[in-house]
């Protein structure tokens, strides 16, 4: 996701203060688990505390599976691969460059310690892949590209126009049952491995370990691949940063057109941007979620001097979630942070005041996003109150002393889950 949610959720993690000291394997892991633990988890398994906020999910290291690779399908990647991975980021995921923020000897010592944390490669070598003679773009390769295209059946997932129109699916499940879209060919800066015709190309060829994305070799010809991937270069459209104001226009207006066409896909859209889940989805003392808890609420969130404020279950179950509130009901809480019972939330930290401002079609949309989500049965207990006397001290230091009221996110889940889900 390169949703707002997921960059605010890294900002931890691209703090760059002092390099930490040592060498080898010790320092490797010091500079890790700075820098890389926030998303891939201590011990590598992509299960950090910003991972479930972030799409795609972060790489699980431990298993050896890398998506790009310049190396034979099923086979490790080399270590230029892996080095090129973190000195320049990943398009279209929140994998960020690193080549200005670390040193090289810095990024090398992190990649041997990534290397650590997979069996694989102390038992295997890589097979790079031995690249066909390049073929550069010519008149005919685009529109035999299209042919290779239909060939390969590449609209089931991308769509006939590149962007999903009239896909099989679009949304899919990796090896480790994380969610998963399909790549949208007519934004180029989001394709993972680079924009170059090469870096489509050993796409095609090497397939991407761990996800749907197949290996083409023995389905079609080098050239084949080289015309498929001059093909989907040319379905790139222009980005908006190069469009005039008339072409930003007509570009958001297609946009709003889509979100009407299909709330639930907005809705989801906006839930995942602004971040519901880091509040309502229950975590352990490493905030990672807890699973089969999406959205089902039970944080406790103790707001000084006012009390504690358990999360919402979010979910459509009908005893403890939002399967008998009614439209207006969820909108009230959302926009004016009044729940069904007339109990009135405080601005923060579910920011109301600000989803106030939200458009109805917005509004709508979350609405019906949230009416599809499972349902888990999970009783979340009432906001209680301070005892009197350290809410008015608490409020004198507030008024008077000009003391920020602290916030804490307490890890568990406080309502009583049970079957049902």
């Amino acid at each position: 996701m390169t949703a707002l949610t997921g960059l605010a959720a890294l900002t931890f993690a691209l703090t760059v203060t002092a390099q930490p000291s040592g060498t080898g394997e010790a320092r490797g892991q010091e500079l890790y688990d700075k820098h890389c633990s926030e998303c891939h988890g201590s011990s590598g398994q992509g299960d950090g505390p910003a991972a479930q906020l972030l799409l795609p999910r972060p790489r699980d290291f431990t298993a050896g599976k890398y998506k790009v690779r310049s190396t034979e399908t099923g086979s490790l990647p080399t270590d230029d691969d892996l080095l090129r991975a973190v000195r320049q980021g990943l398009q279209g995921t929140s994998m960020p460059a690193w080549d200005k923020l670390l040193s090289d000897q810095d990024i090398r010592t992190v990649v041997a310690y990534l290397k650590t944390m997979s069996r694989r490669f102390g038992s295997e070598a890589p097979q790079p892949v031995q690249i066909a003679p390049k073929v550069t773009e010519q008149p005919g390769n685009v529109g035999r590209g299209a042919a290779v295209y239909e060939k390969l059946q590449c609209g089931k997932c991308h769509g006939a126009d590149g962007r999903g129109t009239g896909a099989a699916a679009t949304s899919f499940e990796d090896d480790w049952r994380q969610p998963l879209r399909a790549t949208d060919l007519t934004a180029p800066w989001t394709f993972r491995g680079g924009t170059a015709p090469v870096d489509v190309f050993m796409r095609f060829r090497t397939g991407m370990s761990g996800t749907p994305m197949p290996s083409f070799k023995e389905a079609a010809t080098d050239t084949e691949m080289w015309d498929l991937a001059h093909y989907v270069l040319s379905l790139g459209r222009k980005p908006a940063w190069e469009m005039s104001a008339d072409e930003l226009a007509r570009f958001y207006a297609s946009q709003e057109a889509e979100a009407k066409a299909d709330p639930v896909a907005r809705g989801k859209y906006l839930v995942d941007t602004v971040g519901c889940a880091l509040c309502h989805t229950p975590a352990d003392q490493s905030r990672r979620a807890l699973p089969g808890l999406y959205l089902a609420g039970g944080v406790r969130v103790r707001i000084d001097p006012f009390g504690d404020y358990p999360t919402g279950n979010l979910t459509s179950d009908k005893d403890t979630g939002l399967g008998t509130w009614t439209d207006e009901e969820i909108k009230r809480v959302v926009t004016r942070g009044t729940l069904r019972d007339g109990t009135r939330l405080l601005p923060f930290p579910m920011d109301w005041p600000s989803f106030s401002t939200l458009k109805d079609d917005d509004l709508n949309a979350i609405v019906a996003y949230l009416r599809t989500v499972p349902p888990v049965k999970n009783r979340v207990p009432r906001p209680s109150r301070t005892f009197l006397p350290f809410y008015l001290w608490g409020k004198f230091k507030m008024l008077i002393l000009g003391a920020d009221p602290p916030i804490t996110f307490y890890a568990g889940n406080v309502g009583s889950a049970g079957a049902g889900r």
